[in-house]
């Protein structure tokens, strides 16, 4: 839906399904109800999720025209899409999969642009489309300096070759559509100073020669291109992990002129572990109601000298509970962005504010996407029916914004 502030959807990521036809089915079953709460006489924008084979079978003749049809019938439109998980994201073990196939492959870019095929086609004429991405690879996977350099040469590469496919469908149709990359906790690109960096020390010097060569253009019209199809997606639970100040970052984006393609409206977890030997314990027991193996839920932890100490899941962080020094905790545990607290354990919804503020004083980008994804496996206890919870969500995004 259309607001002040920008155009507002949730992430279809959050409805289980292994292929279109599952996908599809969760839409028609949910996002009626959802509507109905949040957009009665209004439009309501969709950020679709679609896997691999999701994509291969909108590709398919008829398909993307009933859908389209189904959108036109309940007053819907797509303008953002989630093109970082490729494969099964529910009921089965994720972890680090959800980065596979990364970017140093053709897959994930063929798939990519696949998804830029749909958008293409589904896009409402006038308004800018996006696609968030994977931050390259998983940094565990690689396990030296020079494995490490190899792959973020070769997934910026293959990320300079789609941005030339949309400088291209730009120049076609005049679709402007963007790559969002989309930094999270063991990303090779986790922080914003990360992503930053990138930006400017990788994606530009390897990116301007590229498309002056292949688009005989100057490379001040590469460097454009660049910026236009190329973009952050601000992932505020991400961001929130790592302690980040939101609004340095956001302005540092502005000064360098590298734009913002979309805010993940998201929460993770929070704790204070400061606190008496038997609250401690009670706090590990309700960390401990967070503990799933379906995904990988990081835990940054910050010292009282403002250090950062890294662990790769959660039960990695559990089994140093006891020992750690640390007085704060953040988990990477997407929950209900509505919720302040869970019994002893409080959401980085502050962080959402600032962010939201931020937007409203300083606009940044016209696309908001709430991403509570882990529906299924949260704890009972803060658990409602899937569509009255992403309505209480979009309500929740509504007030602060309005």
């Amino acid at each position: 839906m259309k607001l002040k502030s920008g155009h507002l959807t949730y992430c279809t990521n959050i409805h289980p399904g292994k292929n279109w036809a599952e996908d599809f089915a969760a839409l028609r079953e949910n996002f009626p109800e959802i509507k109905k709460a949040v957009a009665p006489g209004e439009a309501l924008g969709l950020g679709l999720r679609l896997s691999n084979e999701a994509s291969l079978t909108l590709t398919e003749p008829g398909q993307l025209e009933i859908f389209k049809d189904w959108l036109a019938e309940n007053n819907a439109y797509v303008y953002t899409m989630n093109g970082f998980p490729y494969g099964e994201f529910h009921r089965r073990v994720v972890k680090d999969d959800v980065h596979a196939p990364d970017w140093t492959t053709h897959e994930r870019r063929e798939y990519t642009l696949r998804l830029f095929g749909i958008l293409e086609s589904l896009l409402p004429e006038g308004m800018d489309g996006g696609i968030s991405t994977s931050p390259l690879s998983y940094r565990h996977w690689h396990q030296n300096t020079e494995a490490a350099a190899e792959a973020r040469k070769l997934s910026t590469q293959h990320i300079i070759e789609v941005i030339a496919a949309l400088a291209d469908t730009y120049e076609r149709s005049g679709k402007l559509m963007h790559l969002d990359i989309e930094p999270e906790p063991d990303g090779v690109l986790e922080t914003g100073r990360e992503f930053i960096d990138w930006f400017e020390h990788d994606l530009l010097p390897a990116g301007i020669p590229y498309l002056q060569h292949n688009l005989d253009i100057t490379a001040e019209e590469a460097d454009a291109i660049i910026r236009r199809h190329l973009c952050l997606c601000y992932d505020v639970c991400h961001f929130a992990i790592g302690y980040e100040d939101h609004e340095a970052v956001l302005r540092e984006l502005a000064e360098k002129k590298i734009a913002v393609g979309k805010i993940q409206i998201s929460a993770a977890l929070k704790a204070r572990l400061d606190r008496s030997v038997s609250e401690k314990q009670l706090l590990k027991t309700a960390i401990e109601a967070f503990n799933e193996p379906t995904y990988l839920h990081q835990v940054v932890a910050r010292l009282e000298n403002g250090e950062l100490i890294r662990y790769k899941d959660l039960p990695d962080a559990l089994a140093d509970f006891d020992d750690t020094k640390a007085v704060e905790w953040r988990a990477h545990f997407h929950v209900p962005i509505s919720t302040l607290e869970i019994d002893l354990i409080h959401t980085t919804q502050n962080d959402i504010k600032t962010v939201l503020n931020w937007q409203k004083s300083h606009p940044f980008t016209q696309h908001l996407e709430v991403e509570t994804y882990t529906w299924e496996v949260l704890p009972e206890q803060i658990k409602t029916p899937i569509a009255q919870s992403i309505s209480n969500e979009l309500k929740w995004v509504i007030n602060e914004l309005s």
